[in-house]
Formats: structure tokens, C-alpha cells, sequence
């Protein structure tokens, strides 16, 4: 074996221990990342930390320990971690000039966790968007619909827009409109209402109910039926005093109007026709 072979063999030993030593340092990195991250969210659960924040957290320790496991490999194969972070941050720039839409999404994400619109597990109405969240990520926002369909919203069109969080009071409001006829009673009208409302236990008497006349429209009166309940029974007790309402007006022979057309049929006759007759 002559001296070239050697230090090709030399140069493959050194730069092959040298590769498995940062693989290792990248594989158990990524362990302990985990790890660390595993056992911040159990510290933070144990001391009934919110878990939107939690999860927000989790994902910043962990990209934030994977980063500096990065770095320890390079510097494991001998890059100057210097110069290599200061690639990394004209690369940075760069990516950031490119990505600023993931940008405004990351701090919007920051915005959400620090002003706390809503939680994991509250009801909103965000960007056009009905359904329960799910989770809050760096960059997007995860919420599930009454029927099921998983929505991935961008942060930062969240915090641009309108956000409406529907579950986040302890009671809700009912408003309910009914129509009678003009010819039909209204005392009595404005008692199956109240009856009915009263006969509902999950009706909140504080505050108090309201039934009034709103509106003397083109074809009926118009009644608001307003009661107040629970937040998690407000459509239950929707659906319900809108089915009760309706029999209890026909028993009383109340009549709800819906909108009528009159058609008048009138008969063209021709000249030839008439001189015919």
C-alpha cells in the first residue's frame, strides 16, 4: 500500500467519523428536543397553564432546540459556525423577504396567544369561518365545523378581520321573530308566547325574557320572543320553542300569514275573433 492509498484511507476514516458523529448528534438532538418539549407541556399542564398557550410554547422550544442542534452538527464537521450563522442570516433575510406572508402569520400567531381572543375549544366566527378551534399553530389556526369539515385559516387574516367569539360569555340571547295575522289577537298571541317560555327550564329568568310587538309590517304583526339561556343549550332551546310556538298558534287558532300573490287571468280577443262573434 503506498502513501497515497493511506491518506485517501486516513482522510475517509477522519471525514467518515466525523459525518456519523454529527448524524448521531442530529438524531439524538432531535430525541431530546422532543423530550424537552414533552416535558415542558407536562410542567405546564401541572400548573393548569391554558393549553393554546402550551401548545404554542411546545412548538417554539422545539424549532428553537432543533436550530441549535443544527448548528452543533456543522460545527461537528468542522464548518465555522460562525461564518456559517452568518450565512444562515443573509439566507435568513432572504427567505424572509420571500416568506413575508408566513411572517405576518408567525406574529399574528404571537398575537392571538398574547390577546387571547379565544381558546382551544371555543366557538368562533373568524374569516368567514363557523366551527369549534382546534388548535393554534405558529402560522395558522385549525378549526373544526358543525358538520365536520377541518378549516386551516392563516393567522394573520384572522387578526385583520372581525373575530366573533360566540361561546365566549356564559349565556346567550334567543331572538326569535313571529308573525300573526292582523285580524288574530294580539293579547292572546302575546300569551302562548309567554306560556311557552315560562314552561322552559332552561329559559334564564334573570335576565328576563322579552315578548313585545316589534313591527306592524305589510301582512302581519310582528312579535320578538327574546329569551336569554345557557350558551351550550342555546340551540337546543332554539329549535325547541320554535317547534312549541308553532303548535301552540295553531291550537289557538292564531294564524302565522306567509306571503300570497293574486293572479288575475284576463283573455286578449283578436280583431278577426270579435268580427267572427
Amino acid at each position: 500500500m503506498n502513501i497515497g492509498d493511506l491518506l485517501s484511507s486516513d482522510l475517509i476514516l477522519h471525514w467518515g467519523l466525523k459525518v456519523i458523529a454529527a448524524l448521531a448528534i442530529l438524531v439524538i438532538g432531535n430525541w431530546l428536543a422532543k423530550k424537552i418539549a414533552a416535558i415542558f407541556v407536562k410542567m405546564m399542564d401541572r400548573n393548569n397553564v391554558d393549553v393554546t398557550l402550551t401548545k404554542f410554547l411546545k412548538n417554539i422550544i422545539y424549532y428553537a432546540l432543533l436550530i441549535a442542534v443544527v448548528i452543533a452538527a456543522a460545527g461537528q464537521l468542522g464548518i465555522n459556525t460562525t461564518s456559517f450563522l452568518t450565512v444562515v442570516g443573509a439566507a435568513g433575510l432572504a427567505i424572509g423577504l420571500a416568506l413575508k406572508d408566513s411572517l405576518a402569520n408567525f406574529s399574528a400567531g404571537v398575537m392571538l396567544i398574547l390577546f387571547r381572543p379565544f381558546k382551544v375549544g371555543d366557538w368562533v366566527n373568524v374569516a368567514g369561518e363557523t366551527g369549534a378551534v382546534e388548535e393554534i399553530t405558529i402560522f395558522n389556526t385549525v378549526m373544526n365545523t358543525a358538520d365536520n369539515q377541518r378549516k386551516i385559516i392563516p393567522n394573520g387574516i384572522i387578526t385583520s378581520g372581525t373575530i366573533t367569539n360566540i361561546t365566549a360569555n356564559d349565556t346567550r340571547r334567543i331572538d326569535m321573530v313571529f308573525g300573526i295575522g292582523y285580524d288574530d289577537n294580539i293579547k292572546a298571541a302575546e300569551q302562548v308566547f309567554t306560556d311557552i317560555i315560562k314552561a322552559e327550564p332552561r329559559v334564564l329568568s334573570d335576565p328576563a325574557p322579552t315578548v313585545a310587538v316589534a313591527e306592524l309590517a305589510d301582512s302581519s304583526v310582528n312579535f320578538v320572543v327574546r329569551p336569554w339561556v345557557k350558551t351550550s343549550d342555546y340551540w337546543a332551546v332554539k329549535f325547541l320553542l320554535t317547534e312549541q310556538i308553532k303548535l301552540a298558534l295553531d291550537e289557538a287558532g292564531i294564524s302565522i300569514p306567509f306571503p300570497q300573490q293574486d293572479v288575475h287571468m284576463h283573455q286578449v280577443v283578436q280583431d278577426g275573433e270579435a268580427e267572427a262573434a
